[in-house]
């Protein structure tokens, strides 16, 4: 009879551990990145032979974004730049492929949204998420290639792609999102001719 109530509080355990598990995992999946997430316009500056980056993305925002960033989630937010050489008759060749690198958090003593630049850039603090969502957005002037790495009788495409990802977790959420998916998201690359 011992054994029988063991097993029977062990089994009980064991489903109350179960539907815990699909609670948190419910909860974890519930729309984490949801909203618009595109390269919304881009374009290139060529300023003393260097070319410069502009470019405007759309980051999503929700209340699942905003509650994970006060629980002590990081954001980190990448944008891939893809030069490459068109060519008639056979695939394209990649010339230069660079990521800008950028985290969001959230400072709980001063209740501000922090962006900073990776991997050793300065914050910048703003009081909403949208304020700091709205500066991640843009890029202005970033330096991607020069004429020199520029042939003058090949034509260049340019090609950019904006992500979402979890980046560093507070030790509480370590436990109830170390398997969840959902905090990853690309955007559809956005390309055109690189002007010569």
């Amino acid at each position: 009879m011992t054994s029988f109530t063991a097993n029977a509080r062990c089994t009980s355990c064991a489903r109350v551990v179960a539907l815990l598990l699909l609670l948190v995992a419910g909860l974890a999946r519930s729309d984490a990145l949801d909203g618009t997430l595109e390269v919304r316009s881009a374009y290139i500056n060529v300023n003393n032979g260097v070319y410069e980056l502009y470019a405007r993305i759309i980051y999503p925002a929700n209340d699942a974004i905003a509650a994970a960033l006060r629980d002590g989630l990081t954001l980190s937010f990448d944008l891939d730049v893809l030069v490459s050489r068109e060519r008639r008759y056979w695939l394209n060749s990649d010339v230069v492929a660079l990521t800008l690198r950028r985290e969001l958090q959230f400072h709980t003593v001063s209740e501000r949204y922090l962006v900073r630049d990776l991997p050793a850039g300065e914050p910048q603090s703003y009081a909403t998420l949208d304020e700091a969502l709205d500066a991640l957005g843009k890029v202005e002037a970033w330096p991607i290639i020069i004429r020199s790495q520029l042939a003058d009788d090949a034509r260049y495409r340019i090609s950019l792609r904006a992500g979402v990802r979890r980046g560093r977790l507070a030790d509480a959420l370590r436990a109830i999102l170390f398997w969840s998916n959902d905090w990853h998201r690309e955007s559809e690359w956005y390309s055109w001719a690189l002007p010569q």
